[in-house]
Protein backbone atom coordinates (compact mmCIF):
# COMPACT_ATOMS: atom_id res chain seq x y z
CA UNK A 1 0.00 0.00 0.00
CA UNK A 2 1.09 3.42 -0.95
CA UNK A 3 0.16 4.80 2.27
CA UNK A 4 1.73 2.16 4.40
CA UNK A 5 4.35 3.59 7.38
CA UNK A 6 5.60 0.98 9.32
CA UNK A 7 4.29 1.54 12.68
CA UNK A 8 1.55 4.05 11.97
CA UNK A 9 -1.60 3.55 14.63
CA UNK A 10 -3.89 4.47 12.81
CA UNK A 11 -3.42 2.82 9.05
CA UNK A 12 -6.83 3.87 7.36
CA UNK A 13 -6.32 7.77 8.18
CA UNK A 14 -2.83 8.31 7.63
CA UNK A 15 -1.10 11.97 7.86
CA UNK A 16 2.39 13.06 7.68
CA UNK A 17 2.44 14.80 10.78
CA UNK A 18 2.98 11.60 13.17
CA UNK A 19 4.99 11.91 16.40
CA UNK A 20 5.32 8.68 18.17
CA UNK A 21 5.12 8.89 21.89
CA UNK A 22 5.80 5.76 23.10
CA UNK A 23 8.90 4.74 25.06
CA UNK A 24 10.26 5.34 28.41
CA UNK A 25 7.87 7.30 30.72
CA UNK A 26 7.97 8.15 34.48
CA UNK A 27 5.56 6.39 36.17
CA UNK A 28 4.17 6.28 39.67
CA UNK A 29 1.69 3.58 42.27
CA UNK A 30 -1.07 5.52 43.72
CA UNK A 31 -2.30 2.88 45.93
CA UNK A 32 -3.50 5.43 48.42
CA UNK A 33 -5.40 7.13 45.64
CA UNK A 34 -3.80 10.85 46.87
CA UNK A 35 -2.33 12.07 43.60
CA UNK A 36 -5.41 14.08 42.57
CA UNK A 37 -5.40 15.63 46.24
CA UNK A 38 -1.82 16.68 46.01
CA UNK A 39 -2.25 17.71 42.38
CA UNK A 40 -0.02 15.39 40.83
CA UNK A 41 -1.51 16.68 37.32
CA UNK A 42 1.56 19.01 37.86
CA UNK A 43 4.07 16.64 38.01
CA UNK A 44 4.56 12.50 39.55
CA UNK A 45 6.58 11.52 42.36
CA UNK A 46 9.40 9.79 39.89
CA UNK A 47 9.48 6.66 41.66
CA UNK A 48 10.45 4.48 38.48
CA UNK A 49 10.34 4.24 34.91
CA UNK A 50 8.20 2.41 32.20
CA UNK A 51 7.98 1.81 28.90
CA UNK A 52 4.97 3.04 27.14
CA UNK A 53 2.68 0.82 25.77
CA UNK A 54 3.33 -1.78 27.73
CA UNK A 55 1.13 -2.11 31.00
CA UNK A 56 3.24 -2.50 34.42
CA UNK A 57 2.16 -5.61 34.95
CA UNK A 58 3.96 -6.86 31.52
CA UNK A 59 7.97 -7.82 31.68
CA UNK A 60 8.54 -5.60 28.38
CA UNK A 61 7.31 -2.57 30.80
CA UNK A 62 10.71 -2.80 32.70
CA UNK A 63 8.52 -3.15 35.97
CA UNK A 64 7.17 -6.69 35.74
CA UNK A 65 4.41 -6.28 38.91
CA UNK A 66 1.42 -8.27 38.47
CA UNK A 67 -0.33 -7.53 41.66
CA UNK A 68 -3.19 -5.13 41.34
CA UNK A 69 -2.72 -1.12 41.61
CA UNK A 70 -5.76 0.22 40.85
CA UNK A 71 -4.46 3.71 40.15
CA UNK A 72 -1.50 4.92 38.22
CA UNK A 73 0.23 8.05 36.74
CA UNK A 74 1.97 8.54 33.74
CA UNK A 75 4.84 11.69 33.08
CA UNK A 76 6.77 12.61 30.02
CA UNK A 77 8.24 15.76 28.33
CA UNK A 78 7.86 16.62 24.44
CA UNK A 79 8.48 19.19 22.11
CA UNK A 80 5.28 20.00 18.97
CA UNK A 81 6.20 21.44 15.45
CA UNK A 82 2.96 23.18 15.05
CA UNK A 83 2.32 26.86 13.20
CA UNK A 84 -0.59 29.40 13.10
CA UNK A 85 -3.98 27.69 12.16
CA UNK A 86 -2.94 24.65 13.44
CA UNK A 87 -4.15 21.91 16.05
CA UNK A 88 -2.25 19.82 18.18
CA UNK A 89 -3.86 16.53 18.65
CA UNK A 90 -2.53 13.80 21.56
CA UNK A 91 -4.38 10.59 20.67
CA UNK A 92 -4.22 6.82 22.84
CA UNK A 93 -4.77 4.28 21.45
CA UNK A 94 -6.03 2.71 24.33
CA UNK A 95 -5.68 3.05 28.01
CA UNK A 96 -7.60 0.98 30.56
CA UNK A 97 -9.83 2.29 31.71
CA UNK A 98 -10.53 5.79 32.92
CA UNK A 99 -8.02 8.40 32.11
CA UNK A 100 -7.16 11.99 32.72
CA UNK A 101 -4.75 14.27 31.21
CA UNK A 102 -3.01 17.24 32.13
CA UNK A 103 -0.54 19.42 29.60
CA UNK A 104 1.77 21.94 32.02
CA UNK A 105 -0.60 21.48 34.83
CA UNK A 106 -3.71 22.16 32.65
CA UNK A 107 -6.08 19.46 33.08
CA UNK A 108 -7.18 18.91 29.45
CA UNK A 109 -9.71 15.98 29.25
CA UNK A 110 -11.21 12.82 30.55
CA UNK A 111 -11.89 9.64 28.63
CA UNK A 112 -13.41 6.31 30.13
CA UNK A 113 -13.61 2.65 28.06
CA UNK A 114 -10.32 0.80 27.86
CA UNK A 115 -10.47 -0.47 24.16
CA UNK A 116 -11.13 2.36 21.66
CA UNK A 117 -8.74 5.20 20.31
CA UNK A 118 -9.24 8.72 22.15
CA UNK A 119 -7.97 11.90 22.02
CA UNK A 120 -7.59 16.06 22.88
CA UNK A 121 -6.74 18.87 21.27
CA UNK A 122 -3.97 20.09 23.77
CA UNK A 123 -2.56 23.02 21.17
CA UNK A 124 -3.99 25.69 23.95
CA UNK A 125 -2.37 24.13 26.84
CA UNK A 126 0.97 23.96 24.96
CA UNK A 127 3.85 26.78 26.21
CA UNK A 128 5.66 27.32 22.75
CA UNK A 129 5.92 24.21 21.85
CA UNK A 130 7.00 22.21 24.75
CA UNK A 131 4.72 19.97 27.09
CA UNK A 132 4.78 18.25 30.09
CA UNK A 133 2.56 15.26 29.81
CA UNK A 134 0.71 13.32 32.33
CA UNK A 135 -1.37 10.88 32.64
CA UNK A 136 -3.56 9.02 35.33
CA UNK A 137 -5.09 5.97 35.28
CA UNK A 138 -7.64 4.30 37.22
CA UNK A 139 -8.50 0.52 36.17
CA UNK A 140 -10.79 -0.84 39.28
CA UNK A 141 -11.27 -4.88 39.47
CA UNK A 142 -15.09 -4.60 38.60
CA UNK A 143 -17.24 -6.87 36.43
CA UNK A 144 -19.37 -4.05 35.56
CA UNK A 145 -16.64 -2.64 33.32
CA UNK A 146 -15.85 -4.12 29.91
CA UNK A 147 -13.34 -6.82 30.98
CA UNK A 148 -12.74 -9.25 28.06
CA UNK A 149 -10.67 -11.72 29.51
CA UNK A 150 -8.96 -9.67 31.91
CA UNK A 151 -9.54 -11.11 35.71
CA UNK A 152 -11.58 -8.74 38.39
CA UNK A 153 -9.78 -10.95 40.71
CA UNK A 154 -6.36 -10.80 42.38
CA UNK A 155 -5.33 -14.74 41.03
CA UNK A 156 -5.81 -16.10 37.44
CA UNK A 157 -9.05 -18.51 37.30
CA UNK A 158 -10.92 -20.47 34.98
CA UNK A 159 -10.04 -18.94 32.05
CA UNK A 160 -9.35 -15.52 32.82
CA UNK A 161 -6.05 -13.82 32.81
CA UNK A 162 -3.53 -10.90 34.26
CA UNK A 163 -5.17 -7.75 33.95
CA UNK A 164 -4.10 -4.67 31.98
CA UNK A 165 -4.05 -1.53 33.71
CA UNK A 166 -3.47 2.03 31.73
CA UNK A 167 -1.38 2.29 28.66
CA UNK A 168 -1.80 -0.46 26.51
CA UNK A 169 -1.74 0.98 23.09
CA UNK A 170 0.47 3.79 21.03
CA UNK A 171 0.22 7.29 22.31
CA UNK A 172 1.31 9.40 19.41
CA UNK A 173 0.31 12.97 18.55
CA UNK A 174 -0.51 15.33 14.98
CA UNK A 175 -0.59 18.42 13.91
CA UNK A 176 -3.97 19.43 11.92
CA UNK A 177 -5.10 22.29 10.16
CA UNK A 178 -8.40 24.27 12.12
CA UNK A 179 -10.07 23.09 8.47
CA UNK A 180 -10.14 19.44 8.52
CA UNK A 181 -10.86 16.19 7.69
CA UNK A 182 -12.65 14.56 10.61
CA UNK A 183 -13.69 11.27 9.76
CA UNK A 184 -14.90 9.49 6.90
CA UNK A 185 -17.57 6.46 6.52
CA UNK A 186 -16.82 4.61 3.23
CA UNK A 187 -19.18 1.89 2.36
CA UNK A 188 -18.65 -0.28 -1.13
CA UNK A 189 -21.97 -1.16 -2.92
CA UNK A 190 -20.04 -4.01 -4.48
CA UNK A 191 -23.65 -4.83 -6.80
CA UNK A 192 -23.52 -1.15 -8.58
CA UNK A 193 -19.89 -1.07 -8.33
CA UNK A 194 -19.55 2.22 -7.01
CA UNK A 195 -18.58 3.04 -3.26
CA UNK A 196 -20.41 5.95 -0.65
CA UNK A 197 -18.38 8.24 1.14
CA UNK A 198 -19.74 10.33 4.50
CA UNK A 199 -17.26 13.06 5.25
CA UNK A 200 -17.07 14.99 8.77
CA UNK A 201 -15.80 18.13 8.13
CA UNK A 202 -14.00 20.08 11.08
CA UNK A 203 -13.72 23.98 10.75
CA UNK A 204 -15.96 24.31 7.72
CA UNK A 205 -16.11 27.33 5.65
CA UNK A 206 -16.66 29.19 2.62
CA UNK A 207 -13.91 28.93 0.09
CA UNK A 208 -12.74 25.28 1.03
CA UNK A 209 -12.92 22.33 -1.15
CA UNK A 210 -11.80 19.15 -1.25
CA UNK A 211 -10.77 16.91 -3.54
CA UNK A 212 -11.17 13.07 -3.29
CA UNK A 213 -8.86 10.93 -5.41
CA UNK A 214 -9.73 7.06 -6.00
CA UNK A 215 -6.43 4.67 -7.58
CA UNK A 216 -6.12 1.40 -7.96
CA UNK A 217 -2.38 0.14 -8.38
CA UNK A 218 -1.35 3.59 -8.99
CA UNK A 219 -3.78 4.54 -11.70
CA UNK A 220 -6.69 6.93 -11.15
CA UNK A 221 -10.43 5.27 -10.97
CA UNK A 222 -11.99 8.77 -10.32
CA UNK A 223 -11.26 11.88 -9.10
CA UNK A 224 -13.34 14.62 -7.90
CA UNK A 225 -13.48 17.98 -6.46
CA UNK A 226 -16.45 19.92 -4.93
CA UNK A 227 -17.11 22.60 -2.84
CA UNK A 228 -17.17 22.33 0.98
CA UNK A 229 -20.54 23.79 2.19
CA UNK A 230 -21.31 22.03 5.46
CA UNK A 231 -19.37 19.82 7.91
CA UNK A 232 -21.14 16.80 6.81
CA UNK A 233 -21.83 15.37 3.79
CA UNK A 234 -22.56 12.11 1.39
CA UNK A 235 -21.13 11.59 -2.03
CA UNK A 236 -21.18 8.17 -3.94
CA UNK A 237 -18.42 7.03 -6.84
CA UNK A 238 -18.47 4.90 -9.92
CA UNK A 239 -15.66 2.17 -9.95
CA UNK A 240 -16.02 1.51 -13.30
CA UNK A 241 -14.28 4.86 -14.85
CA UNK A 242 -10.93 5.82 -14.72
CA UNK A 243 -7.78 4.01 -16.37
CA UNK A 244 -8.64 0.57 -15.81
CA UNK A 245 -9.09 -1.83 -18.42
CA UNK A 246 -10.71 -4.45 -16.41
CA UNK A 247 -14.22 -3.81 -14.87
CA UNK A 248 -13.78 -3.98 -10.80
CA UNK A 249 -11.20 -5.34 -8.69
CA UNK A 250 -12.86 -7.01 -5.66
CA UNK A 251 -11.75 -7.58 -2.18
CA UNK A 252 -11.93 -11.38 -1.16
CA UNK A 253 -9.28 -13.50 0.73
CA UNK A 254 -8.05 -15.00 -2.21
CA UNK A 255 -7.51 -11.88 -3.78
CA UNK A 256 -7.59 -9.31 -0.93
CA UNK A 257 -7.70 -5.87 -3.69
CA UNK A 258 -7.45 -2.95 -1.87
CA UNK A 259 -8.24 1.16 -3.70
CA UNK A 260 -6.30 3.82 -2.75
CA UNK A 261 -8.14 7.31 -1.56
CA UNK A 262 -6.53 10.66 -1.11
CA UNK A 263 -9.01 13.07 0.00
CA UNK A 264 -7.13 16.80 0.06
CA UNK A 265 -9.11 19.80 1.41
CA UNK A 266 -8.01 23.20 -0.29
CA UNK A 267 -8.42 26.53 1.01
CA UNK A 268 -8.07 29.52 -1.26
CA UNK A 269 -6.98 26.57 -4.24
CA UNK A 270 -3.99 26.27 -1.24
CA UNK A 271 -3.91 22.22 0.25
CA UNK A 272 -4.62 22.46 4.28
CA UNK A 273 -5.42 19.49 4.87
CA UNK A 274 -4.05 15.52 3.36
CA UNK A 275 -5.67 12.41 4.27
CA UNK A 276 -4.62 8.98 2.74
CA UNK A 277 -6.83 5.83 3.41
CA UNK A 278 -8.24 2.59 1.76
CA UNK A 279 -10.95 0.60 1.25
CA UNK A 280 -12.15 -3.05 -0.46
CA UNK A 281 -14.85 -3.71 -2.61
CA UNK A 282 -16.27 -6.42 -0.87
CA UNK A 283 -20.07 -7.36 0.10
CA UNK A 284 -21.24 -9.80 2.93
CA UNK A 285 -24.83 -10.71 3.34
CA UNK A 286 -27.54 -13.68 3.95
CA UNK A 287 -29.63 -14.95 1.59
CA UNK A 288 -31.96 -17.94 2.58
CA UNK A 289 -29.98 -19.03 5.19
CA UNK A 290 -26.57 -18.76 3.24
CA UNK A 291 -23.53 -16.84 4.39
CA UNK A 292 -22.57 -15.00 0.76
CA UNK A 293 -19.02 -13.21 -0.02
CA UNK A 294 -19.66 -11.17 -3.10
CA UNK A 295 -22.87 -13.00 -4.09
CA UNK A 296 -20.61 -16.34 -3.51
CA UNK A 297 -21.35 -18.78 -0.88
CA UNK A 298 -18.91 -18.90 1.70
CA UNK A 299 -17.53 -21.37 4.41
CA UNK A 300 -15.54 -20.33 7.18
CA UNK A 301 -12.72 -21.46 8.27
CA UNK A 302 -12.26 -19.58 11.71
CA UNK A 303 -9.37 -19.79 14.32
CA UNK A 304 -10.19 -18.18 17.92
CA UNK A 305 -7.26 -15.83 18.79
CA UNK A 306 -7.18 -14.19 22.10
CA UNK A 307 -4.09 -11.63 20.97
CA UNK A 308 -1.64 -12.93 24.32
CA UNK A 309 2.03 -12.42 24.35
CA UNK A 310 4.23 -13.98 27.32
CA UNK A 311 6.15 -11.30 27.60
CA UNK A 312 3.76 -8.50 26.61
CA UNK A 313 0.59 -9.05 27.61
CA UNK A 314 -2.48 -7.76 25.48
CA UNK A 315 -0.33 -5.67 23.89
CA UNK A 316 1.53 -6.97 20.65
CA UNK A 317 5.04 -6.56 21.40
CA UNK A 318 6.25 -5.24 17.60
CA UNK A 319 4.69 -4.99 14.27
CA UNK A 320 6.41 -7.89 12.98
CA UNK A 321 4.42 -10.18 15.80
CA UNK A 322 1.60 -8.87 14.52
CA UNK A 323 2.26 -9.56 10.94
CA UNK A 324 3.51 -13.42 11.91
CA UNK A 325 0.46 -14.45 14.07
CA UNK A 326 -1.79 -13.52 10.55
CA UNK A 327 0.62 -15.32 8.57
CA UNK A 328 0.66 -18.67 10.80
CA UNK A 329 -3.25 -18.63 10.52
CA UNK A 330 -2.97 -18.32 6.59
CA UNK A 331 -0.47 -20.71 6.63
CA UNK A 332 -2.31 -23.06 8.46
CA UNK A 333 -5.40 -23.21 6.29
CA UNK A 334 -7.95 -20.79 8.16
CA UNK A 335 -9.58 -18.00 5.93
CA UNK A 336 -10.54 -16.03 9.36
CA UNK A 337 -10.29 -15.31 12.90
CA UNK A 338 -12.37 -14.99 15.59
CA UNK A 339 -11.02 -11.82 17.61
CA UNK A 340 -12.06 -13.20 21.22
CA UNK A 341 -12.72 -10.54 23.89
CA UNK A 342 -10.47 -7.94 22.49
CA UNK A 343 -10.40 -5.06 20.22
CA UNK A 344 -6.79 -5.47 18.59
CA UNK A 345 -4.32 -2.97 17.63
CA UNK A 346 -5.82 -1.39 14.35
CA UNK A 347 -2.52 -2.39 12.73
CA UNK A 348 -3.87 -6.24 13.01
CA UNK A 349 -6.93 -5.29 10.74
CA UNK A 350 -4.70 -3.55 8.32
CA UNK A 351 -2.53 -6.72 7.72
CA UNK A 352 -5.93 -8.53 7.69
CA UNK A 353 -7.22 -6.43 5.03
CA UNK A 354 -3.84 -6.65 3.05
CA UNK A 355 -3.66 -10.08 3.54
CA UNK A 356 -7.25 -12.01 2.63
CA UNK A 357 -7.76 -12.43 6.21
CA UNK A 358 -11.12 -12.91 7.77
CA UNK A 359 -12.38 -11.09 10.85
CA UNK A 360 -15.12 -11.57 13.57
CA UNK A 361 -14.88 -8.70 16.13
CA UNK A 362 -15.31 -9.26 19.59
CA UNK A 363 -16.85 -6.72 22.07
CA UNK A 364 -14.75 -7.63 25.49
CA UNK A 365 -17.53 -8.52 27.89
CA UNK A 366 -18.65 -7.10 31.43
CA UNK A 367 -19.34 -9.84 33.79
CA UNK A 368 -22.14 -8.15 35.14
CA UNK A 369 -25.51 -6.16 34.01
CA UNK A 370 -26.74 -3.26 35.59
CA UNK A 371 -27.47 0.07 34.48
CA UNK A 372 -23.97 1.55 34.83
CA UNK A 373 -22.44 -1.40 32.90
CA UNK A 374 -25.32 -1.40 30.28
CA UNK A 375 -24.88 2.44 29.35
CA UNK A 376 -21.01 2.21 29.29
CA UNK A 377 -20.76 -1.25 27.00
CA UNK A 378 -23.32 0.96 24.14
CA UNK A 379 -20.86 3.78 24.49
CA UNK A 380 -17.57 1.81 23.98
CA UNK A 381 -19.31 -0.52 21.44
CA UNK A 382 -20.39 2.01 19.31
CA UNK A 383 -17.44 4.11 19.47
CA UNK A 384 -15.62 0.23 18.63
CA UNK A 385 -18.07 0.08 15.77
CA UNK A 386 -17.41 3.77 14.02
CA UNK A 387 -13.61 3.52 14.28
CA UNK A 388 -12.97 0.00 12.43
CA UNK A 389 -16.09 0.13 10.34
CA UNK A 390 -14.39 0.87 6.85
CA UNK A 391 -11.77 -2.47 7.06
CA UNK A 392 -12.94 -4.85 4.49
CA UNK A 393 -11.32 -7.63 6.83
CA UNK A 394 -14.08 -7.35 9.09
CA UNK A 395 -17.66 -9.22 8.01
CA UNK A 396 -19.31 -10.39 12.07
CA UNK A 397 -19.86 -7.55 14.59
CA UNK A 398 -20.15 -9.82 17.95
CA UNK A 399 -21.26 -8.07 20.68
CA UNK A 400 -21.99 -10.86 23.50
CA UNK A 401 -20.60 -14.39 24.05
CA UNK A 402 -21.91 -16.82 26.05
CA UNK A 403 -24.38 -14.95 28.11
CA UNK A 404 -21.82 -12.93 29.66
CA UNK A 405 -22.77 -9.74 31.13
CA UNK A 406 -26.14 -10.24 30.82
CA UNK A 407 -26.53 -13.80 32.45
CA UNK A 408 -30.34 -14.19 32.52
CA UNK A 409 -30.85 -13.09 29.47
CA UNK A 410 -32.38 -16.94 29.06
CA UNK A 411 -35.78 -15.54 31.10
CA UNK A 412 -35.12 -12.26 32.05
CA UNK A 413 -36.82 -9.36 29.27
CA UNK A 414 -34.55 -6.62 30.39
CA UNK A 415 -31.39 -8.37 30.05
CA UNK A 416 -32.89 -9.54 26.41
CA UNK A 417 -34.08 -5.81 25.60
CA UNK A 418 -30.88 -4.83 25.93
CA UNK A 419 -29.20 -7.36 23.69
CA UNK A 420 -31.68 -6.49 20.85
CA UNK A 421 -31.31 -2.82 21.69
CA UNK A 422 -27.54 -3.62 21.05
CA UNK A 423 -28.20 -5.52 18.32
CA UNK A 424 -30.41 -2.43 16.05
CA UNK A 425 -27.89 0.15 17.35
CA UNK A 426 -24.98 -1.90 15.63
CA UNK A 427 -27.62 -1.82 12.54
CA UNK A 428 -28.14 1.65 12.40
CA UNK A 429 -24.18 2.46 12.02
CA UNK A 430 -23.83 -0.52 9.76
CA UNK A 431 -26.44 -2.55 7.90
CA UNK A 432 -24.48 -4.71 6.25
CA UNK A 433 -22.47 -6.90 8.45
CA UNK A 434 -24.19 -10.09 10.11
CA UNK A 435 -24.61 -9.27 13.77
CA UNK A 436 -24.49 -12.36 16.69
CA UNK A 437 -26.25 -12.21 19.52
CA UNK A 438 -25.28 -13.89 21.68
CA UNK A 439 -22.65 -16.21 20.61
CA UNK A 440 -22.15 -19.65 21.76
CA UNK A 441 -26.20 -20.03 23.31
CA UNK A 442 -29.23 -18.40 24.58
CA UNK A 443 -29.49 -16.24 21.40
CA UNK A 444 -31.87 -13.21 21.03
CA UNK A 445 -32.09 -11.55 17.88
CA UNK A 446 -28.86 -12.84 15.63
CA UNK A 447 -28.14 -12.82 11.71
CA UNK A 448 -26.02 -16.61 12.59
CA UNK A 449 -27.18 -18.98 15.34
CA UNK A 450 -23.77 -20.01 16.53
CA UNK A 451 -23.10 -22.66 18.70
CA UNK A 452 -20.67 -24.00 21.25
CA UNK A 453 -19.58 -27.18 22.20
CA UNK A 454 -16.43 -28.74 23.15
CA UNK A 455 -17.32 -32.45 23.25
CA UNK A 456 -14.16 -34.86 22.42
CA UNK A 457 -15.64 -36.75 20.13
CA UNK A 458 -16.70 -35.89 16.53
CA UNK A 459 -19.08 -39.05 16.12
CA UNK A 460 -20.96 -37.31 18.80
CA UNK A 461 -21.15 -34.22 17.42
CA UNK A 462 -21.97 -35.48 14.48
CA UNK A 463 -24.62 -37.29 15.89
CA UNK A 464 -26.06 -33.72 17.76
CA UNK A 465 -25.72 -31.53 14.97
CA UNK A 466 -25.34 -33.52 11.38
CA UNK A 467 -27.97 -35.83 10.68
CA UNK A 468 -31.28 -33.70 12.11
CA UNK A 469 -30.09 -30.36 14.06
CA UNK A 470 -34.06 -29.74 14.42
CA UNK A 471 -34.02 -30.67 18.10
CA UNK A 472 -30.97 -28.76 19.15
CA UNK A 473 -32.51 -25.46 17.01
CA UNK A 474 -36.08 -26.08 18.90
CA UNK A 475 -34.65 -26.34 22.58
CA UNK A 476 -36.04 -29.60 22.61
CA UNK A 477 -32.21 -30.63 23.72
CA UNK A 478 -29.55 -28.95 24.85
CA UNK A 479 -25.57 -28.89 23.31
CA UNK A 480 -22.48 -27.91 24.34
CA UNK A 481 -21.96 -26.86 27.95
CA UNK A 482 -25.73 -27.55 28.84
CA UNK A 483 -27.04 -24.81 27.13
CA UNK A 484 -29.89 -23.81 24.76
CA UNK A 485 -29.81 -22.42 21.76
CA UNK A 486 -32.44 -19.68 22.51
CA UNK A 487 -33.53 -17.44 25.16
CA UNK A 488 -36.78 -17.80 26.27
CA UNK A 489 -39.58 -16.43 23.96
CA UNK A 490 -37.02 -16.57 20.45
CA UNK A 491 -36.14 -18.89 17.87
CA UNK A 492 -34.93 -20.31 14.98
CA UNK A 493 -35.97 -17.74 11.68
CA UNK A 494 -33.38 -19.99 9.12
CA UNK A 495 -30.12 -17.89 9.93
CA UNK A 496 -27.06 -19.72 9.11
CA UNK A 497 -25.57 -21.92 11.77
CA UNK A 498 -21.60 -22.00 12.46
CA UNK A 499 -19.73 -24.35 15.36
CA UNK A 500 -17.86 -21.12 16.63
CA UNK A 501 -16.18 -22.80 19.07
CA UNK A 502 -14.66 -26.02 19.49
CA UNK A 503 -11.64 -28.60 19.86
CA UNK A 504 -9.67 -26.58 22.89
CA UNK A 505 -7.50 -30.13 23.07
CA UNK A 506 -4.84 -29.61 25.36
CA UNK A 507 -1.04 -30.81 24.84
CA UNK A 508 0.14 -32.73 28.08
CA UNK A 509 3.72 -31.48 28.01
CA UNK A 510 2.90 -28.26 29.11
CA UNK A 511 1.26 -27.45 32.66
CA UNK A 512 -2.16 -25.82 32.57
CA UNK A 513 -5.96 -27.05 31.06
CA UNK A 514 -7.41 -27.30 28.25
CA UNK A 515 -11.05 -28.81 27.59
CA UNK A 516 -11.28 -32.51 27.91
CA UNK A 517 -8.40 -34.99 28.23
CA UNK A 518 -4.82 -34.12 27.02
CA UNK A 519 -3.49 -35.33 24.18
CA UNK A 520 -0.32 -37.36 25.12
CA UNK A 521 1.75 -37.22 21.77
CA UNK A 522 1.75 -34.70 18.64
CA UNK A 523 0.29 -36.72 16.45
CA UNK A 524 -2.94 -37.47 18.90
CA UNK A 525 -3.62 -33.67 18.75
CA UNK A 526 -3.68 -33.59 15.14
CA UNK A 527 -5.70 -36.86 15.08
CA UNK A 528 -8.45 -35.37 17.82
CA UNK A 529 -8.08 -31.95 16.18
CA UNK A 530 -9.17 -33.34 12.91
CA UNK A 531 -11.74 -36.06 14.03
CA UNK A 532 -13.54 -33.18 15.08
CA UNK A 533 -12.75 -30.94 12.18
CA UNK A 534 -14.00 -33.57 9.80
CA UNK A 535 -17.31 -34.18 11.84
CA UNK A 536 -17.85 -30.21 11.56
CA UNK A 537 -17.21 -30.29 7.62
CA UNK A 538 -20.02 -33.23 7.19
CA UNK A 539 -22.98 -31.60 9.06
CA UNK A 540 -25.14 -30.27 6.18
CA UNK A 541 -26.62 -27.56 8.37
CA UNK A 542 -23.38 -25.91 9.36
CA UNK A 543 -21.89 -23.31 7.53
CA UNK A 544 -18.25 -23.45 8.91
CA UNK A 545 -16.21 -23.50 12.02
CA UNK A 546 -13.96 -21.43 14.87
CA UNK A 547 -11.71 -23.85 16.76
CA UNK A 548 -10.46 -23.08 20.24
CA UNK A 549 -7.62 -21.51 19.59
CA UNK A 550 -4.35 -20.43 18.08
CA UNK A 551 -2.33 -19.97 20.90
CA UNK A 552 -1.68 -21.01 24.44
CA UNK A 553 -2.75 -18.07 27.02
CA UNK A 554 -1.40 -18.11 30.55
CA UNK A 555 -3.15 -21.69 32.06
CA UNK A 556 -5.41 -22.36 29.39
CA UNK A 557 -2.89 -24.57 26.97
CA UNK A 558 -5.09 -25.36 24.18
CA UNK A 559 -3.77 -23.60 21.66
CA UNK A 560 -2.48 -24.87 18.45
CA UNK A 561 0.93 -22.90 19.19
CA UNK A 562 2.50 -21.93 22.49
CA UNK A 563 2.50 -18.80 23.93
CA UNK A 564 5.92 -18.23 21.93
CA UNK A 565 4.20 -19.03 18.31
CA UNK A 566 6.33 -22.17 17.88
CA UNK A 567 3.34 -25.01 16.73
CA UNK A 568 3.07 -27.97 18.46
CA UNK A 569 2.34 -30.01 15.55
CA UNK A 570 3.91 -29.47 12.17
CA UNK A 571 2.59 -26.42 10.26
CA UNK A 572 1.54 -28.51 6.95
CA UNK A 573 -0.50 -31.01 9.48
CA UNK A 574 -2.76 -28.17 10.60
CA UNK A 575 -3.02 -27.03 6.63
CA UNK A 576 -4.02 -30.30 5.75
CA UNK A 577 -6.80 -30.32 8.48
CA UNK A 578 -8.21 -26.79 7.89
CA UNK A 579 -8.00 -26.23 4.15
CA UNK A 580 -10.18 -28.87 3.17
Amino acid sequence: MKNYRKEYPRPQFVRESFLNLNGEWDFAFDDKNVGLSQKWGGGIPAEMKIKVPFSYETKLSGIADTTVHMVVWYQRTAEFSYADEQRVWLWFEGCDYHMSLWVNDIHVGEHTGGYTRFGFDITDALNGKNAKIVVRAEDPLTPETARGKQRWQNENFGCWYLQTTGIWKTVWSETVSTSALQHVKITPDYDNRRVSIDYTIVGAAEGLEIETWITYEGKTVCRDRMAICESGFSRSYDLQKGDLIWEIAEWAPQSPNLYEVEFCIYKENTPVDKVESYFGLRKISIDSGVIRLNNNPLYQKLVLDQGYWEESGITPPSEEAIIKDIDLMLAMGFNGVRKHQKIEDERFLYWCDVKGLLVWSEMPATYKYTDHAAKQFVVEWQDIIRQNYNHPCIITWVPFNESWGVPNIASQKDQQTFTETVYYLTKAYDRNRPVICNDGWEHTISDIITLHDYDHDGESMLHRYGRDITPVLENRISHGRYKYAFADGYSYKGQPIIISEYGGVAYSDTDGWGYNDKAKTSDELCLRTSELTSAIRQMPAVSGYCITQLTDVEQEVNGLLYVDRNPKADIEKYHEIFSK
